[in-house]
């Protein structure tokens, strides 16, 4: 039975692929939008309650538009929240809730597909036999691409939180050493972590997990990629915006780094002429996939649950997973 109080509006519900919304829907008053663009966000949030997004945008000037009016919680089916003004929402006294932890499994597994394809290059294996190259082969394996093994590499964590201590429990299990980055910009690193600066210099693997935030934004830079060695790899699971795009391309083109792995770019989806999707297409040391390292059927269960009981904390006067007061 639905409140008839509680409007629920979700404005990319094509987000969480094939998990049914019959949980919110047979409860409350709901719209489900597959899809919202920038333009349509303000009439689709008037008359609401409650938003749930996972990556559209609600900014300072739509939360200060009237179309915001009934807005008391945008609920966001995520972990990150770069996508909401807290500060905007603070004002007006819309909270803002987020889900945190529950792609923690899916996204250190897919940072572990990752990290073993840059080690042992099957995906370039696969594509080898598929056209042919090892029909061709002389003898009865081929070696174009030279593997490596994991076992005593240096893995260099950056973003030591629920999906970097798995990754690190993960990565363990091969018998990789972690190195723990220190926090950007902190002035000394705490006894178990390593400054940013060694851990670029010693990493053999650097595995990023942190947020996006302003100290974040371009870790991954001319500089900090002249320190890492030529053999290294990169993966990027995280954040578009923690890597300069330009400085990386460079730095595989010419082989100042080994390697790299991206889930997710600065414009996501990509136009076809994106430098990334470019230089995935040229070069054969990038590997890059569709944000797709949060969705496991599972995650997705998981994070709707925890939306659900979010929504439910609440409107009972007890929120829970704010990220504003």
């Amino acid at each position: 039975m639905s409140n008839p109080q509680t409007r629920i509006v979700f404005l990319d519900a094509a987000t969480y692929g094939d998990t049914p919304l019959t949980a919110f829907t047979d409860t409350w008053d709901c719209t489900v939008h597959p899809v919202t663009n920038a333009a349509q966000t303000s009439a689709r949030l008037a008359g609401y309650t409650i938003a749930v997004t996972n990556k559209v945008v609600i900014d300072e000037t739509i939360l200060n538009s009237s179309a915001t009016r009934e807005l008391r919680l945008i609920a966001v089916a995520a972990t990150g929240t770069d996508i909401i003004d807290k500060q905007a929402a603070a004002k007006k006294g819309v909270k803002v809730c987020n889900v945190p932890g529950y792609a923690s499994q899916s996204v250190a597994q897919f940072t572990m597909a990752l990290i073993l394809d840059l080690a042992s290059r099957a995906s370039s294996y696969v594509a080898a036999v598929k056209a042919g190259e090892w029909q061709k082969s002389p003898v009865f394996s081929l070696l174009t691409f030279p593997n490596i093994e994991l076992s005593g590499k240096k893995l260099g964590i950056i973003g030591f939180g629920n999906i970097g201590k798995t990754v690190a429990h993960m990565a363990s299990g091969f018998g990789m050493e972690i190195l723990i980055g220190a926090r950007p910009r902190e002035p000394t690193a705490a006894a178990d972590r390593v400054p940013l600066a060694e851990l670029f210099a010693q990493a053999d693997f650097i595995s990023l997990h942190c947020p996006l935030t302003a100290e974040t934004k371009n870790l991954i830079n001319h500089q900090s990629l002249a320190l890492m060695k030529p053999s290294a790899f990169l993966i990027n699971t995280a954040r578009g915006a923690l890597i300069d795009e330009s400085a990386l391309i460079q730095a595989l083109r010419t082989k100042r780094l080994a390697g790299a792995a991206l889930d997710v770019i600065t414009q996501e989806p990509p136009p076809t002429d994106h430098p990334i999707v470019v230089a995935a297409k040229e070069l054969d040391n990038l590997i890059v996939t569709p944000h797709t390292a949060w969705s496991a059927r599972e995650a997705r269960q998981r994070l709707l649950v925890e939306v659900k009981t979010n929504i439910e904390a609440f409107l009972r006067g007890e929120p829970r997973n704010l990220v504003t007061q």
